[in-house]
């Protein structure tokens, strides 16, 4: 992918080195914000998308593994590579695990980080992709009725107009236009189309 327009962030406390792997990466082409600590991330990244993040594991105020969990369930959808000079293999594989695009001991070759970084922006581009999908989706459903919607949870479960019709104690012909609504609203052209809209902004069927 392109990196125009990406953003790279890099938390590391080392100094030399924050700087070098900066003056690379500007040199590569990218835009870069540095920071030697968690804190100073927190406080002062004007965050936007898509971009990544250059994590130390060992940073002065937090431990990077447990920084990027932090990370994750404040709803920082960051992109993480790890760099790491004491990092062991099982501390790799559990940062694999927790979703890091990859994981490079110190030394590293510029072309691994540059791999590691495009890969990232690669998944940041897919994340800022699905958001804008799902914000869109999202303003179709919002234009549904309280009943409109509660009988597209009954729809994407398969049910017909008639049981749909008992369940709620309506008629079948009311349903027949709630129904008709709804794939007319959200631009729907069958209830398959229906259940993968659904699917995508975690909407439940009725059960």
């Amino acid at each position: 992918m392109s990196s125009r327009g990406a953003k790279i962030y890099i938390v590391e406390d080392d100094r030399s080195f924050r700087r070098s792997i900066e003056r690379l990466l500007r040199t590569s082409g990218f835009e870069v914000e540095a920071y030697d600590s968690a804190q100073s991330f927190l406080m002062h990244a004007s965050l936007r998308h898509p971009a990544c993040l250059l994590l130390d594991v060992r940073l002065p105020d937090i431990d990077g593994i447990d920084f990027h969990k932090e990370l994750r369930e404040k709803g920082y959808a960051l992109p993480v590579v790890f760099m790491t000079g004491h990092g062991t293999i099982p501390m790799g594989v559990q940062a694999m695990k927790d979703g890091a695009i990859d994981f490079l001991p110190k030394p590293f070759e510029t072309a691994d980080l540059i791999s590691a970084i495009e890969m990232a922006l690669g998944r940041a581009l897919q994340d800022v992709e699905e958001g804008a999908q799902r914000d869109a989706i999202m303003s179709l459903i919002d234009t549904l009725t309280a009943r409109e919607k509660e009988i597209m949870t009954w729809v994407i479960a398969g049910k017909l107009n008639k049981e749909i019709a008992h369940a709620l104690g309506i008629t079948e012909k009311t349903v027949k236009v709630h129904r008709s609504r709804v794939m007319e609203k959200t631009r729907a052209s069958s209830v398959a189309e229906l259940v993968r809209l659904a699917e995508k902004v975690n909407i439940q069927p009725a059960e």
